[in-house]
């Protein structure tokens, strides 16, 4: 069992994400924004971090550089449906600052729990 913090300002996206990781083995926690994402991985040991790109109070590209640049083990996988007022392609940027992997939104649940386990199993 994985301890993963998912990182998403949609609370109805962050609740299906931890529901969908506990229905695989793990354990879930959310944060709001990126801010208190970050502060989590501070002062918690997690596995994995899910994070959103589009987020108001701290977007993820700062978020993902933050927790590489105080936790560099640190698993992350970004999730992006594209900007609010046009559609931009950020994963790979993501990607590049050290995400292990991305998804665009919408998913699957079964996508989701592959992509964890994908990262998980792969190397640190």
């Amino acid at each position: 069992m994985a301890t993963i913090l998912v990182i998403d300002d949609d609370d109805m996206v962050r609740t299906l994400l931890i529901r969908t990781l506990a229905r695989g083995g793990h354990q879930a926690v959310g944060a709001a924004d990126g801010a208190e994402g970050v502060r989590y991985v501070q002062d918690n040991p997690v596995d994995l971090v899910i994070t959103d790109i589009f987020m108001p109070q701290q977007e993820g590209l700062a978020t993902i550089m933050q927790i590489r640049r105080g936790c560099p083990g640190s698993r992350i996988i970004a999730i992006s449906g594209g900007g609010a007022r046009e559609s931009l392609d950020v994963l790979p940027v993501a990607e590049a600052l050290g995400a292990a992997r991305s998804l665009r939104k919408p998913f699957t649940p079964s996508e989701v729990l592959a992509a964890v386990q994908e990262v998980l199993d792969g190397p640190e």
